[in-house]
């Protein structure tokens, strides 16, 4: 039986499934990417920088810092907020840390289903399950940070699914 909790009104929500607890190292390895990037263009313009007035290495120092407070809070606080939950009929996904997302797939919407592995999460057997519906906005959810395996069996599930109700 599922768990629930309770929303702001009162009622009674079922529990969002979270992603597997690998997707922390998947989220830590772009975030430090971005960073390193970053932290490489603040040491390129560090000589221009000192002709502005700004001491040497200020520049790549504040940003490295920065870059490294980020690669220890962000992903932790990105996997956290990420939930899905699987019904009978619909996907619904949660997601968002400053602006908070709720997305809500009906299996007859989804036209067809890819599951993809991107080289971060590739080592580590993660996988995307996106879902493609009819229509232009939000046409391709993903669902990050699912253990292939279990990304494969959700793709079967929900094809599954459809075929019932195109019967």
């Amino acid at each position: 039986m599922a768990e629930h909790r309770q929303d702001e009104e009162g009622g009674e929500v079922p529990e969002m499934t979270r992603l597997d607890s690998r997707q922390i190292w998947v989220l830590t390895i772009r975030v430090g990417l971005v960073a390193a990037v970053l932290a490489l263009a603040a040491w390129i313009l560090d000589r221009p920088a000192r002709e502005w007035g700004i001491p040497a290495s200020a520049l790549p120092g504040a940003t490295l810092a920065l870059g490294l407070g980020a690669t220890v809070i962000v992903p932790r606080r990105r996997y956290r907020r990420w939930g899905y939950r699987e019904g009978a009929d619909e996907l619904e996904i949660r997601r968002g840390t400053l602006i908070r997302v709720r997305t809500i797939v009906p299996f007859p919407r989804v036209q067809h289903i890819d599951v993809a592995q991107g080289p971060i999460q590739r080592p580590f057997g993660l996988a995307t399950l996106i879902l493609h519906t009819a229509g232009t906005h939000g046409a391709a959810v993903p669902l990050p940070g699912l253990a292939m395996a279990d990304a494969e069996a959700m793709r079967d599930r929900i094809r599954g699914k459809i075929r019932e109700d195109l019967a």
